[in-house]
């Protein structure tokens, strides 16, 4: 019997694990880049909007699931973006008050959650299909992949880019750090790194899971004789 793509998906691990690696926002999906690039310049920066964002994929993704049988298909589109306004409003004024040197930091990238396609992209195409369970786990496996990879590009640009990591000095008054990796240019470069990283690894996993089947009916009886 074949299974119902409308229904819901069963809870498991890779509910979770997709959003990390299998499916990562910013390494695989290539979701999200513009506050990647644009804030990730030091490390606290890049913590800091990983896990707005990921407060913003939770909260969203929960309240889209209960209300999944509620909203009108055709102003789906519209009652998402009220729902991630609507927390997006919240981590504004929580890091307003928090800390006013990092709201400058992160300046309009904050309000600019709204758009981000991974939050909508979930809403859609996941919390409105799913139970509330799925869709947090599924969100919180999301949030923690996107700030995976903030955390990859904002530690290594600030590291280079300014000889510290979290602010405290790695190297000493001596070091001379490479400005450009606190620059626009600076996160494409560590960006394509990071991609290239992730190819060569996925490309050795195929290769490796490839090696351990057999190709044809005479591995298949060889593999199963021995």
């Amino acid at each position: 019997m074949m299974k119902d793509p409308r229904a819901p998906e069963a809870l498991s691990w890779s509910v979770f694990t997709q959003g990390i690696w299998r499916d990562n926002p910013v390494f695989v999906m290539l979701l999200g880049l513009c506050p990647a690039l644009a804030v990730s310049n030091t490390a606290s920066n890049a913590l800091a909007m990983g896990l707005a964002t990921t407060f913003v994929l939770l909260c969203s993704g929960v309240l889209v699931s209960l209300l999944r049988k509620v909203i009108p298909k055709q102003v789906r589109i519209a009652s998402y973006i009220i729902v991630i306004a609507t927390f997006v409003t919240i981590v504004d004024y929580a890091i307003q008050a928090i800390s006013l040197e990092l709201y400058k930091a992160l300046g309009a990238f904050i309000q600019l959650i709204v758009v981000n396609c991974i939050i909508l992209g979930r809403a859609e195409a996941y919390a409105s299909k799913n139970h509330v369970i799925n869709a947090f786990v599924n969100a919180l496996g999301m949030g923690v992949g996107f700030t995976f990879a903030m955390l990859c590009l904002g530690v290594v640009r600030e590291v280079l880019g300014s000889g510290t990591l979290f602010g405290v000095s790695l190297f000493g008054p001596d070091f001379q750090p490479w400005a450009v990796f606190v620059l626009p240019p600076g996160g494409f470069f560590i960006l394509a790194f990071w991609l290239f990283l992730f190819a060569v690894l996925k490309k050795r996993k195929q290769v490796r899971m490839a090696g351990r089947q057999p190709k044809s009916e005479t591995e298949k009886e060889v593999a199963r004789a021995t």
